[in-house]
């Protein structure tokens, strides 16, 4: 017997279509793979979308590659990601769930002591026995583990299978060092496989009590760090568990979903137009044709500035020489006359993080749930949820409803508030 395990898929990401289209590409690639291999059900421990309201021609092309599992009588069970949370309670992971498509094991309730007590999903064909617990609003997760009934969950018998979207405190990547995880401790014992999500890189592990833990990393990219990482060679896909008893074998199962190209420019000690010059010399040596770009300029320029190079200039050099997509990071160049703050880290919510932990001190509130560190997870979650734009076929007035009643759950305001058609008060 064996499942496929896959997160991460993040579609929509990325507005240009070329890359919309190798999102949905990759993700297709993957589910024919599946059918291909013959796997009894497949797993996705969060993010198959990037927003939790995607677009509907998103949905729409997700939903159809979906139908090719069900064709082929093979189950898809998921759980919450960070990126399909909302605060509103109901996300497009739940509508799925209600159609047929998928089935959220995340089953859960509250005994009367308060604690949190998981319900298995039973694979009808495998037998194997799911549950986890999906991603929630910054700081909520941690709770949820911590008041979680481990006791009933290690007693089950049978193959058993943990789902999480969260860092484990104990493993996580130095780069995402400063993320909020959760300590292995607070994870139930004995399951034969813990199936991760959230963390951007494929690896396994095996600690005391927890025989395989294993996050596939995201199926195709979900930031610019990770199409950067692709263009550098890191392989994408999904693992393929093999499994009677036991977990007899774990494959990673590559998914192509580009050809890149990366290039590192180190502008150090020359001037804006010397760095220009050799930069642009640089690319045109560059084999760019129907390959994605991924170009990292950094170094401390000894003179001019760094808005001297034009990179929309070089951008369309690329593009002549037949580059699907190009993406300049220009995050470490900086010059001697122009001192620019910025903020370590490479995950974007890290960085947002940084950003309000640096200022939170600077505005005056009045509720405590908006000081401190609440208040920095409180303006991340806040900045998550208005940067949801408007979506087709939803008026203004219902846009302007729908972002203010996210934003007061955030916030955790009570007072109403009126929307009016020209106006959001």
């Amino acid at each position: 017997m064996k499942f496929a395990h896959m997160s991460d898929i993040h579609l929509g990401a990325f507005r240009e279509p070329i890359i919309r289209q190798m999102e949905r590409q990759a993700f297709e690639d993957a589910v024919e793979r599946c059918i291909e291999l013959n796997v009894d059900f497949v797993l996705i421990c969060g993010d198959i979308f990037h927003v939790s309201i995607p677009d509907l021609s998103i949905v729409n092309d997700t939903i159809r590659t979906l139908r090719l599992l069900q064709s082929a009588s093979i189950p898809v069970y998921a759980i919450y990601g960070s990126h399909d949370y909302t605060p509103t309670g109901t996300s497009i992971i739940d509508i799925l769930d209600t159609a047929g498509i998928l089935t959220n094991i995340m089953k859960a309730k509250l005994d009367d002591e308060g604690n949190v007590v998981l319900q298995f999903v039973t694979d009808p064909k495998t037998k194997a026995k799911l549950t986890g617990i999906s991603a929630r609003r910054i700081g909520l997760e941690s709770k949820l583990y911590e008041k979680l009934d481990k006791a009933r969950l290690e007693a089950e018998k049978g193959f058993k299978i943990f789902a999480f979207h969260s860092g484990i405190t104990e493993l996580k990547p130095s780069f995402l060092s400063e993320m909020e995880t959760v300590p292995i401790s607070n994870f139930p014992k004995g399951f034969n496989y813990y199936a991760g999500g959230h963390i951007h890189v494929t690896d396994e592990f095996e600690q005391p009590g927890y025989p395989k833990i294993a996050f596939p990393g995201p199926l195709f990219t979900g930031y610019g760090k990770d199409i950067e990482d692709t263009a550098r060679g890191t392989k994408r896909g999904f693992f393929v568990v093999d499994f009677e008893d036991k977990v007899d074998h774990l494959e990673f199962v590559e998914v192509k979903g580009f050809e890149g190209c990366y290039l590192s420019y180190d502008a150090a000690g020359k001037n804006s137009h010397q760095a220009k010059r050799e930069l642009s010399t640089k690319l045109e040596e560059l084999e760019a044709n129907g390959k994605v770009v991924i170009v990292r300029v950094k170094g401390e320029l000894a003179g001019g500035k760094t808005t001297d190079i034009n990179f929309v200039e070089l951008q369309r050099q690329l593009y002549t020489k037949g580059a699907v997509y190009v993406q300049f990071n220009r995050f470490g160049l900086s010059s001697k006359e122009f001192e620019a703050n910025k903020l370590a880290g490479e995950d974007p919510v890290q960085i947002e993080r940084n950003l309000f932990r640096e200022n939170i001190g600077t505005v005056k509130v009045s509720q405590d749930n908006l000081k401190g560190e609440q208040g920095v997870h409180s303006a991340v979650e806040l900045l998550r949820a208005t940067r949801d734009g408007q979506k087709g076929g939803e008026s203004k007035s219902d846009y302007q409803r729908r972002i203010l009643s996210s934003g007061i759950e955030v916030l955790k305001l009570q007072k109403e508030f009126k929307v009016e058609d020209k106006d959001a008060r």
